[in-house]
């Protein structure tokens, strides 16, 4: 695999070139000069929400869905999200030619097989946004790309039509069987894999998932990425809020910053099952007890 190295971060105030809804979604695209030629598969941006004058001081992290390095703008982005709270239903107020302070590149982003080999994507709601980039990259290196999409419901699901598109074969499943197959991505990931023999699973969505996917890869023998969504209060490392358990090459777990160690992690160095606790064999845990 290639290695992925820390960008170069730049701060800029992009302009709203448009805002459309794509079924429980919406899609923001942003101007963003400087910054489509540092972005790859796997970053992200931090952007402030609520204006100049607003007491949400804290900046939202979102995965980048695509970018455009070209064109009368010099450069734009593209994110996509869903409202849950405040800073997010400011977002989608927007109208064309308001004004988001953003930066980006953030994270480390996927990493890429120095050979062409056989790779699974898998995704979770609005989790496959980063993943038609990677899609590309991976397909200009000459890899096989199958796709698995999975949501709650049919209107949950991003990304169908252009998965279809860069996709060997592409599977679909949701909880409530409204499109696709009825269960989770961990229900067909399986089948996909032995008939594909991949080498490489990655995948991105909610935690519980990509727990999953790490356990049904490693089954498998295959190699798995997983951008995680732990809540990132800075985005630059400096809070520490976004912190979970990961076993390094020395085979010593450490507590690893989703935004700068991350959002990618072999899916067989976390563990998942101690997300949001600090494990006591962790390099610098607190000592349980005490002298009497």
């Amino acid at each position: 695999m290639t290695a992925p190295s820390q960008p170069r971060v730049v701060q800029t105030t992009g302009e709203v070139l448009g805002l459309r809804r794509a079924g429980d979604y919406h899609v923001l695209t942003l101007t963003a000069p400087g910054l489509p030629e540092l972005t790859r598969p796997g970053h992200f941006v931090a952007l402030g929400v609520g204006g100049p004058h607003t007491s949400m001081l804290l900046r939202r992290a979102f995965s980048i869905h695509s970018v455009q390095s070209r064109g009368v703008y010099g450069g734009s982005l593209e994110i996509v999200f869903a409202t849950h709270g405040k800073g997010t239903e400011w977002l989608s107020r927007l109208h064309r030619h308001d004004q988001v302070d953003i930066v980006g590149p953030l994270g480390r982003p996927f990493a890429l097989p120095r050979e062409p080999v056989s790779c699974v994507l898998v995704a979770g709601g609005y989790g496959s946004a980063p993943m038609f980039m990677l899609a590309d990259a991976l397909r200009a290196r000459g890899c096989r790309v199958d796709v698995v999409l999975g949501a709650a419901t049919e209107s949950k699901l991003f990304g169908v039509l252009d998965a279809k598109r860069i996709a060997a074969t592409l599977t679909i499943t949701t909880d409530d069987g409204s499109a696709g197959e009825k269960g989770r991505v961990t229900d067909v990931l399986p089948g996909v894999l032995e008939r594909t023999d991949a080498d490489v699973v990655y995948a991105c969505g909610p935690m519980p998932m990509l727990r999953a996917v790490a356990k049904v890869a490693a089954a498998h023998g295959a190699y798995s990425q997983c951008a995680v969504e732990e809540s990132m209060a800075c985005g630059i490392g400096i809070c520490m809020t976004c912190v979970l358990p990961v076993v390094g090459d020395d085979g010593v777990t450490r507590m690893l910053r989703s935004c700068v160690d991350g959002p990618v992690f072999r899916g067989d160095r976390v563990r998942w099952d101690e997300v949001g606790t600090v494990p006591p064999d962790t390099l610098g845990a607190p000592v349980s007890g005490g002298h009497s």
